[in-house]
């Protein structure tokens, strides 16, 4: 047994779990990591998150209690170790959105109706205490990545981000540096569980949220339609987004740049992170979405306000042809 088995075992003795049957539950691109615990009829939830690694898992339990304080269903807490990186948690159940939605992919449009109405309402209440607040910039220096590992993977080259930087600091300026609320960061279908015995809202259940900041409205609906892991269809986003704007008091000719903005800054963030996790992290399986996340690039910059940003992507980013993505794959685990 090694010293993190060993921590946890202690931790799960202590806290009356010891005995239970426990089974890989879930990772991600992240260091953390889920098992399921099963003792008699009980089930609970082992949270694994290495201190030193990113998650906090403080900053867990404080997110989770402001959803629980609003309605909003997050996994209570059993027991804690802060120092070591360990929580219990209450298990949701299996009724991962993305699941339900390859058995039935006709139910698209009433969950993401029910997760739509749930951004809608947190965002009509004040955000948690404590939540880091980015700039325009900071956001922009975040996209970066693009060039950093995507482009590098491909090119093999590093060159200086400044104009990209500039180009996009400037585009978020001006169409997604408002007012803040609180943004969850991952709302997406492998983080969203339904849980049809609860009322309201509380049907939709919320998980890896512990990277929660200020941010703009729009952000975590372009995190939920534009979702790196499965296709959303065109109209269930046009949908949400109508029915997003609505809730929201927003009008749809000035969501539209933000919405685009927000999603090109995330799309280009995400496929330099997808790299990363290939070259750096030995994790080749998140090679296969930079496809479906560049899609999703080319669409946001497809909006007029955008030109500039398209401009400069098109020169500096290199397709994923397949050639591109079996040149990255190749490289997998060499930058450790």
């Amino acid at each position: 047994m090694n010293d993190r088995a060993a921590l946890s075992q202690a931790f799960l003795t202590q806290a009356g779990w010891g005995n239970a049957n426990r089974r890989f539950l879930a990772g991600d691109a992240s260091d953390r990591s889920y098992d399921r615990l099963e003792q008699g009829a009980k089930t609970a939830v082992l949270m694994d998150a290495p201190p030193g690694k990113g998650d906090d898992p403080a900053t867990f339990l404080a997110i989770a209690a402001h959803l629980s304080a609003i309605g909003l269903s997050a996994p209570s807490c059993y027991a804690q170790d802060l120092e070591n990186g360990f929580l219990l948690l209450e298990d949701l159940g299996d009724n991962i959105y993305a699941t339900l939605l390859k058995m039935a992919p006709s139910r698209e449009n009433s969950l993401y109706t029910a997760a739509t109405q749930v951004l809608a309402h947190l965002q009509r209440h004040s955000p948690a205490a404590n939540l880091a607040n980015l700039t325009a910039q900071d956001w922009a220096e975040a996209a970066c990545f693009a060039l950093d590992w995507y482009r590098f993977a491909i090119t093999g080259d590093r060159i200086e981000p400044a104009d990209f930087g500039n180009i996009l600091t400037d585009a978020l300026s001006r169409h997604a540096d408002g007012p803040r609320v609180i943004i969850l960061r991952d709302y997406h279908a492998e983080n969203l569980l339904w849980l049809p015995d609860r009322p309201g809202l509380a049907r939709v259940g919320v998980l890896d949220f512990q990277l929660a900041q200020l941010g703009q409205p729009g952000y975590d609906l372009v995190s939920l339609l534009q979702d790196a892991r499965r296709d959303v269809s065109r109209e269930t986003e046009a949908a949400m987004i109508r029915a997003f704007c609505l809730q929201t008091g927003t009008t749809a000719d000035s969501f539209r740049p933000t919405y685009a903005t927000l999603g090109a800054q995330r799309a280009l963030r995400i496929i330099g992170i997808f790299a990363r996790l290939c070259l750096q992290s030995g994790k080749s399986n998140y090679v296969r979405l930079i496809p479906r996340v560049w899609h999703h690039l080319q669409r946001n910059l497809s909006e007029p306000e955008l030109a500039p940003l398209a401009k400069i992507c098109a020169r500096l980013l290199p397709e994923p042809t397949p050639e591109a993505l079996a040149r990255i794959g190749a490289q997998c685990g060499h930058f450790r």
